[in-house]
């Protein structure tokens, strides 16, 4: 069963629905063919990223201690599953980088590699911002992974989730931030172009902010976007809520021609697009990712969990999963997300 949308929000999704295309609201689908790699693909690894390059597919993800960043390879998504991790750099000790490592995604850009993470220190925990590593080698498996430095935005506060994406020729970065004027600890989903791999070039665009009631459960936030060009759009999944089974998915659209950093070039959906399937035991789907393959499938790559109920804080739980699914578009040419699938023997 999908999150609960408050009267006000389903108001609202009735007024705009008129003149919104179809948004994962068609009828069930058959029994969805098995997939071809483990669900889940990998246990206990959160915020996923796999990315393609060359024959190779490479795997990032949130390790359970929050304390390393590490890549795994393998020639198709199955052989991730069992692919030996490798430990590509360590926390510092106190400082910067030092505590919450989080959410790491890899990047080739400019004929060199790049990981994007975030960060906090060990006195001051959720003093979070975005760093970058560079690797010259090209094997990211071997090499040197050299820090680069702090991705500085227009204020210094608690900031995380970067992504990469490049479009028409212009490279830009989406991330989550808190605005300081708020005066409380939500986040935001902002965009850049960037001025290199390891640069903003400014300014910075608010795309979206917590503003539907599935937005503000336990916390409020957006955070973490991933993009997908896909049928002459330009789509950003971000993540919505608290960490528990509140977790979910939201969606911004603008047409492929448009001005990116034009906040009106954007539109929202009105209530989530992927979220927890009590019947299919699968629980707080989120911080997504896209991969297409060669021959135009485009897969989501999420984390969940297979259990509703956590003891305590739901960021302490190391339950969430990586989990691989494709994603299918409606005949307007939305996304259409579905369900998490129901787990699978490994």
């Amino acid at each position: 069963m999908t999150h609960p949308i408050s009267r006000r929000t389903a108001l609202a999704a009735a007024l705009l629905a008129p003149t919104l295309p179809a948004l994962a609201q068609a009828p069930a689908a058959p029994a969805p063919t098995p997939l071809p790699w483990p669900n889940p693909l990998i246990p206990q690894r959160a915020d996923p990223q796999i990315l393609r390059h060359g024959d190779w597919y490479y795997l990032m993800a949130t390790v359970p201690a929050y304390d390393l960043l590490e890549l795994r390879r393998a020639r198709s998504i199955a052989g991730l599953a069992t692919a030996e991790p490798k430990v590509v750099w360590r926390k510092h000790d106190s400082g910067p980088m030092s505590r919450h490592i989080w959410a790491p995604e890899l990047a080739f850009l400019d004929g060199r590699w790049f990981i994007h993470f975030s960060a906090g220190e060990a006195k001051e925990p959720w003093k979070i911002r975005m760093w970058t590593l560079e690797n010259a080698s090209a094997d990211p498996m071997q090499g040197t992974w050299t820090e680069r430095g702090q991705i500085k935005t227009a204020w210094e506060s608690f900031t995380l989730d970067a992504t990469v994406f490049e479009h028409r020729g212009k490279r830009y970065m989406a991330w989550a931030q808190n605005d300081p004027a708020s005066k409380n600890h939500s986040t935001n989903i902002y965009l850049s172009r960037m001025k290199s791999p390891t640069e903003l070039a400014g300014p910075q665009v608010l795309l979206t902010r917590p503003e539907y009631a599935w937005e503000k459960v336990r916390h409020q936030v957006n955070e973490a976007p991933a993009v997908l060009v896909h049928g002459g759009r330009v789509f950003m999944t971000y993540s919505a809520a608290g960490t528990g089974a509140e977790y979910c998915l939201g969606l911004l659209w603008a047409d492929a021609n448009a001005d990116l950093l034009d906040a009106k070039s954007w539109r929202k959906s009105p209530g989530p697009v992927f979220a927890t399937s009590a019947e299919n035991s699968q629980y707080g789907p989120g911080h997504n990712s896209f991969l297409v393959e060669p021959d135009g499938t485009v897969l989501n790559v999420f984390h969940a969990r297979n259990y509703r109920d956590i003891a305590g804080d739901p960021l302490k739980d190391t339950g969430r999963a990586t989990r691989v699914q494709p994603l299918n578009f409606t005949a307007d040419g939305m996304p259409d997300f579905g369900l998490p699938l129901k787990e699978t023997q490994r």
